[in-house]
């Protein structure tokens, strides 16, 4: 007899459901160790019934449909690529449409029918141009990839790419962004009908998301330094903007003329100064590489990044100069006025330069997402961090023995100090069952930026090495005056961030090991001790994502402008 086919939710459909359910319970009885013991186990399974090899999502899909719960380690298995969600958040890029640049880069790809500096290529861009760039078709076929992979979708981290957002139009800004919360309220099936087309609009499909099922929790716009100025920050709030990535590439000015980039480190600095006051978190974009720079240059200005307090950003970006065929820079290395860096500078550099991040920044990449047919000259590794931290053989090879010698690579782990090198989510599945018998400790790391204090409070394990969760309170700089929302921001301290790390657990979900532990609130509450009691302060805001919003409402906080604020005695 044939078994029909079976429609799992409004995107899949899974084959032979009755033989896909007796292998889950298999593997729920006997859980393979890695990938591979699970591939194994399919095709012996497909072997012996005499069916095509059972993708994992239609394991998820049938796991789902039957309310099944699955052991940690066998969702881990099953999850495509589980790093995605790894964070704590379900990240969504997506781009805008093609719009001229203002900028005059030499070393921007420039292809037809592409936003500057993308490659059509590129999966981000590819996946954009099969959905004609609408922001709608992006969001939820996105989410439904996620899902269908066995991923939760409950709490989305949209970036929104495509160059420099501050020059495209208003209105089209205004239309980008309903569009993509429109798609997350569909998606948690809260069908509206929304009654005008500017910012009422936005407003109620915002309202809607603050208890939807699939919340915006974040929202990432990317712009140029010399784009920002309150006007430009005040927009972005009303979008729920959160995190703004501004395209710095390097601190020397010598360098930033010779590309033609159009700014210098002023432009950084004022920029970077009104994102903290206004809560943002703040990430730089940086091209080590570039013409007229060297490998001892690019470590000086990358260390001014973090020891200088007119920088000292949130987030970071490597994204290393190489040779595309649509750049200006091209007909530079044609002409052998310009040479990359090759594999063995670029490893030895990135490893100096992650042993100067501190503990409070995050490296969210070390190389650009391009294929490497498409790169003339240069790096072309899309797994440079995978080949730094866990292939020290191959990293021997490329680097030397001496200078695997001396940097004492061969210790391992090879230990950094930043966010993304210490989450929690990031631990063996061994090392996650030692962690949740720990008892994480508070710690505080103090430092000036911006003109104003910075306190990074984190939950960690006592050696420092796990990090569980994570705020950021800034006193803002004493001459800041804010032009928007003064009666929020001042004489006020501002959250820019709490985030707790770990495998992303639903809204209203079990607690796993950094997540729903209660980490966030008892951050907020030494927050506010140091506001009250340390900076005499008698307000306190959050910039928080729409998403976010009734979550801090349980701590007292109230919506005013576009920030949660609490007023405290």
């Amino acid at each position: 007899m044939t078994e029909k086919k079976v429609k799992i939710g409004q995107a899949q459909t899974v084959a032979h459901p009755e033989k896909v359910e007796i292998f889950l319970h298999h593997l729920i009885r006997h859980v393979p160790k890695s990938v591979r013991a699970l591939e194994r186990e399919k095709y012996k399974f497909s072997a012996e019934y005499g069916i095509p090899t059972i993708p994992n999502r239609d394991l998820v899909a049938i796991a789902r449909r039957h309310k099944t719960p699955l052991p940690d380690d066998l969702e881990s298995l099953l999850q495509k690529r589980s790093v995605r969600t790894i964070s704590g958040v379900s990240p969504i890029g997506i781009l805008t449409k093609p719009y001229p640049c203002p900028g005059q880069c030499v070393y921007c790809p420039t292809e037809a029918r592409m936003p500057k500096s993308y490659l059509s290529s590129q999966p981000a861009a590819a996946r954009a141009k099969r959905n004609n760039f609408h922001p709608f078709r992006q969001v939820k076929n996105r989410l439904r990839a996620l899902y269908d992979s066995g991923h939760p979708v409950s709490k989305l981290e949209i970036i929104v790419m495509g160059g420099t957002w501050s020059f495209l139009p208003y209105a089209y800004q205004n239309w980008y962004v309903r569009e993509v919360f429109r798609a997350a309220n569909e998606a948690s099936g809260q069908l509206q009908e929304i009654s005008g087309k500017g910012v009422r609009g936005l407003q109620l499909l915002q309202n809607t998301n603050e208890t939807a099922e699939n919340r915006i929790i974040g929202l990432t716009l990317e712009t140029r330094p010399d784009f920002i100025n309150e006007r430009e920050l005040a927009r972005m709030r009303s979008y729920g903007c959160t995190r703004v990535e501004i395209g710095v590439q390097t601190l020397d000015d010598s360098v930033s003329k010779l590309t033609k980039r159009g700014h210098g480190r002023a432009e950084v600095i004022r920029a970077t100064a009104l994102l903290k006051n206004y809560g943002f978190k703040v990430c730089y974009h940086l091209m080590p590489g570039l013409p007229g720079s060297t490998p001892t240059r690019d470590l000086a200005w990358f260390r001014e990044v973090f020891e200088h307090p007119d920088f000292c950003p949130d987030f970071i970006k490597i994204y290393p100069c190489v040779v595309l065929d649509t750049a200006e820079l091209k007909k530079w290395w044609d002409a052998g006025n310009y040479k990359p860096y090759d594999d063995a500078t670029l490893i030895k550099w990135l490893i100096k330069a992650q042993t100067i991040v501190p503990e409070w920044c995050r490296i969210m990449r070390l190389m650009r997402d391009i294929p490497a047919d498409c790169i003339r000259d240069g790096a072309k590794f899309s797994n440079l961090r995978q080949i730094i931290h866990e292939q020290p053989n191959k990293l021997k090879s490329i680097v030397g023995a001496k200078f695997f010698s001396a940097e004492k690579l061969d210790q391992r782990p090879i230990l950094f100090r930043d966010i993304r090198a210490r989450e929690v989510g990031f631990a063996s599945f061994n090392e996650r069952k030692k962690l949740l018998q720990t008892a994480p400790i508070l710690v505080r790391r103090n430092y000036r930026a911006s003109g104003g204090d910075e306190v990074f409070l984190s939950f960690e394990n006592p050696e420092k090495t796990a990090l569980f969760a994570l705020l950021r309170l800034r006193k803002p700089s004493t001459d800041f005056s804010p032009q928007h929302f003064a009666s929020v921001l001042k004489h006020s301290a501002i959250i820019r961030e709490v985030h707790s790390y770990g495998q992303e657990v639903s809204v209203g979900n079990e607690a796993d090991i950094g997540q729903h532990r209660g980490f966030g609130k008892r951050l907020i509450a030494e927050a506010e001790r140091v506001t009250r009691e340390e900076w005499g302060f008698k307000k306190i805001a959050i910039i928080a994502g729409v998403g976010t919003r009734e979550y801090y409402r349980k701590f007292g906080y109230e919506l005013r402008g576009t920030y949660m604020m609490k007023k405290m005695n």
